[in-house]
This record gives C-alpha cells, sequence and structure tokens, in this order.
C-alpha cells in the first residue's frame, strides 16, 4: 500500500483550487507530451519527400521507423521506472536534451542505416518522456479533476502530430526532409532549458524519497502554506521489493498484463496509422501536400477524441468508454480501406479513426497512471506503454512488409483494423476484473475507508 504521506499529499491538492504552480506544472507536462508526438510523426512527414530525394523504396522505410519505436521500448523499460529513484524532473529534463541532440544530427544522416541508428538512440530518450511527464501531472493534480487533467496534458501528444504536419508543410519546400528535424531540435532544446528553471519535483516522490529535507519543506510550503508534514514511514518499507512485485502485486496479477496487452495492441495499429498514412495516400494518387494533410487529419481527429473522450471518462468510467471507442475504432479503418480513393470520404475515416485509437492511448496511459501507487508510478505506466512500444514497432514494420508483398491500400488498411478489437476485449475484460478488485484495494494504492473503497477509476471518475 502507499504511504500515509502519499496519501496526504494528494489530499493537500483537493479542496483549493488550482494554483499558478500546478498550471505551471501541467502546461511543461504537456509540452514535453507535444515533443514527444512531434518527434515521432516528424519521420512519417518526411518520408514522402525523403524517398523522392534518395530514390529509395518505401517499403526500406520500414526499419527506420521501427527503429525509433524500438528505442522507445527500452527507454519505457528501462529509463521511465529509473524515475522512481532519481525523480520525475531530471529524467524529464534529460530525456528532452537528449532528444534535441538526435534531432540535430538526423538530417546529417547519409544512408538508411544512420537513420536507424539515429531513430534508435532518440526513440530511448522519448521512451522516459509519456510515463514520467503522465505521473507527474497526476501527482499535481486534485482528485476531482485529475483524469481530465491527465488527458488534456496527453492531448499534447497529439498536438505535437499536429504541430509536426503544419511545421512539415512550411519547411520541406524550402530545406527539405531535414528542416523538419532542425525545427523540432530548436523546439526541444528550448523546452529542455524552461523545464531547468521553473519545473519542481513531485511532492509525492520528496515525501518517499526526502522526507523533511529543505527542498521537500519548501515545496510542501509552496503547495499547501500552513499544512504540517505528513508522517511518513522510513523508505525501506515502501520502497522494497522486485519491479515485478510492485506492479503484480497489491490485486493487480491480473489487471497488469490486460493493460499491457491493451497498450500491445492499441500502439500496433496507431503506430502502424501514424507511419503509413502519408505514404499509403500518396501511393493512392495524392500529392505529397495532401498526403502530409490526411496524415495530419489523423492527429487532429485524436486531439478532438481525447477531449471528448476524458468528458465521457469522467461521467461513465474507463472501462465502458474505451471499450466502445476501440470497437469503433475498427469500423473507422475499414472506412478508410473501403473509401480511400474517395478524398472527402478517405479524411473523414481517417479523422475518426485517429478520434478512437489516438485518444484511446490517452486513456490508456491515463488509466495507467491511476492505477500504480507514487513508489511504482513511473515504472507501472513506463511497462504497460514498453509493451506498448512493441506492438508500436511491429506495426511500421508490418506495413512495410505488407507492402513488400504488394498488397493493395485497401488489404493493407483493413488487416490493421484487428489490433483494435483485440484491445476492446483486454479493456472490457480489465473492467471486469477490476470490479471485484476494488472492493478490497483501490486503484490509487492508497489505503481509505471501507465506504469508499467501491470506486474506481474504471467504472467512476478516478
Amino acid at each position: 500500500m502507499a504511504s500515509s504521506g502519499e496519501g496526504t499529499a494528494f489530499s493537500l491538492f483537493d479542496g483549493r483550487p488550482v494554483t499558478a504552480m500546478q498550471w505551471r506544472v501541467l502546461g511543461l507536462c504537456a509540452l514535453c507530451m507535444v515533443i514527444d508526438g512531434f518527434d515521432v510523426q516528424a519521420m512519417a512527414y518526411a518520408a514522402p519527400t525523403l524517398i523522392k530525394t534518395w530514390g529509395a523504396s518505401r517499403s526500406v522505410l520500414g526499419p527506420v521507423f521501427a527503429a525509433g519505436l524500438l528505442g522507445m521500448f527500452a527507454g519505457s523499460l528501462v529509463l521511465a521506472g529509473f524515475a522512481d529513484k532519481i525523480g520525475r524532473r531530471p529524467m524529464l529534463i534529460a530525456a528532452t536534451a537528449w532528444i534535441a541532440l538526435c534531432m540535430a544530427l538526423t538530417p546529417f544522416a547519409n544512408s538508411i542505416s544512420a537513420l536507424i541508428g539515429i531513430r534508435f538512440a532518440a526513440g530511448i530518450g522519448m521512451g522516459a518522456i509519456v510515463p514520467n511527464a503522465m505521473a507527474l501531472a497526476g501527482e499535481y493534480s486534485p482528485a476531482r479533476i485529475r483524469v481530465s487533467l491527465m488527458m488534456a496534458v496527453s492531448s499534447g501528444y497529439i498536438v505535437g502530430g499536429v504541430v509536426g504536419g503544419g511545421i512539415a508543410a512550411l519547411v520541406i519546400a524550402p530545406f527539405g526532409w531535414g528542416g523538419v528535424f532542425y525545427a523540432g531540435a530548436m523546439l526541444t532544446a528550448l523546452l529542455s532549458l524552461a523545464m531547468l528553471a521553473a519545473l519542481p519535483e513531485s511532492l509525492q516522490f520528496c515525501l518517499l524519497r526526502h522526507p523533511r529535507t529543505p527542498r521537500t519543506l519548501l515545496l510542501l510550503h509552496r503547495v499547501a502554506p500552513g499544512a504540517a508534514m505528513p508522517t511518513v514511514p522510513p523508505a525501506n518499507s515502501v520502497l522494497s521489493g522486485s519491479t515485478l512485485a510492485m506492479l503484480l502485486g497489491e490485486g493487480r496479477r491480473i489487471v497488469t498484463p490486460l493493460l499491457w496487452a491493451a497498450n500491445f495492441a492499441n500502439m500496433l495499429c496507431a503506430y502502424f496509422l501514424a507511419a503509413w498514412i502519408p505514404v499509403l495516400m500518396s501511393g493512392a494518387g495524392y500529392s505529397s501536400s495532401k498526403a502530409v494533410l490526411a496524415g495530419t487529419a489523423l492527429w487532429l481527429g485524436g486531439l478532438m477524441g481525447n477531449f471528448a473522450l476524458g468528458m465521457l471518462i469522467d461521467r461513465r468510467g474507463f472501462a465502458v468508454v474505451l471499450f466502445a471507442n476501440f470497437a469503433l475504432g475498427g469500423i473507422a479503418i475499414v472506412g478508410i480501406s473501403y473509401f480511400h480513393a474517395v478524398p472527402m470520404a478517405a479524411v473523414l475515416c481517417i479523422a475518426f479513426a485517429g478520434f478512437c485509437i489516438l485518444g484511446g492511448q490517452s486513456g490508456l496511459n491515463a488509466l495507467a497512471v491511476t492505477i500504480y501507487p507514487t513508489r511504482a508510478r513511473a515504472t507501472g505506466a513506463g511497462w504497460a506503454l514498453g509493451f506498448g512500444r512493441l506492438g508500436a514497432v511491429l506495426g511500421p514494420l508490418a506495413g512495410g512488409q505488407l507492402m513488400a508483398l504488394a498488397w493493395s491500400v485497401d488489404q493493407t488498411l483493413l488487416v490493421s483494423a484487428v489490433p483494435t478489437v483485440l484491445a476492446a476485449v483486454a479493456v472490457g475484460s480489465l473492467g471486469r476484473l477490476h470490479e471485484r478488485r476494488v472492493k478490497q484495494i483501490p486503484a490509487s494504492g492508497e489505503k481509505v475507508p471501507v465506504r469508499h473503497s467501491t470506486s474506481s477509476p474504471l467504472d467512476k471518475k478516478a
């Protein structure tokens, strides 16, 4: 169970208006998500021009897309959890600085092998961003609107994809495909400096790791002036245990694997669409600029889905909303496969697929943060995303393989609808199991009176 200090730290935000410091933290976390979405999608937007410039086949970019995602897988499992030891703040600052360096180096690649190496290195840093940005955002949000705020922060990832499309449309013509990465490097470096100057550490983390130090006392005073220092147990009583014990213990033995499965299936589909929609639309006869705009529609739809799903989840809970959402996402992808030759219908189907698939992933990210306590929050969210990244690696690779086999556009898209059904099944099963679990163990991992223990982030507002 989480310590009493953790529970008190969370309650310090409840019953109070959201302060300027909290908004600053949430804003910086959202910008981290923007950078992550920008970097992931930058290669897809640069791909049509890069293919023409290098005279390469479309299928050879499959390993390039997969390399970045494989790096994210490694970063999610290793670096994201490391933040539960050193803190959210230093991990986010270091990760963004590393990504800025890798993006600046990307245009200097002169071969597919060089691109693969640089994208893998960048992916390692990106793997640490989402779990820690989401964890920090949740730890600075009051319980009454925690899910809504986390979903809003997670929207930054989708905004990054949209911004990437806009920047690509502006810079590719005058600067070539490398201009996308130069712009991204500059923006990411500026964010790293801003966090160095203005981002505080998590109060929950400080209470668990560094209780009664001057830094923790100062942070407590800034969060809740006049509040008494919470009573916390010795550090070794809340931080012991292996990673798997933290992730699978306290009633999460089946819940955690189902969360991993939902992430795997949905991200397989999401990254397939994000990587290949511009290329597939270009192959279907769209111009380069229209292909980029088709890819942008995916992210715009995801942005709308993020906010709409956040409000629905607040009212109905994760399980019901996400189950229906992923089922509808599969229908939208089938629509793309049938109407890809009709521009207006294709764009509408792409946007609705983004609404369900990208918006649904933000819901899964928020769910992971609510399931695990502070001592394992970045680890739990990181591992869930790590297994999702495995699906993300397979998505672009599978697309490249299908193109190498000369599959048609509609056949390729039709196959990509299958993972959304698997995600719906996993979320639905998770919800049924969670109904039983929360009667004994709340989803936040904190001890509360029995009269409060029936609430669940899967069934109602977290």
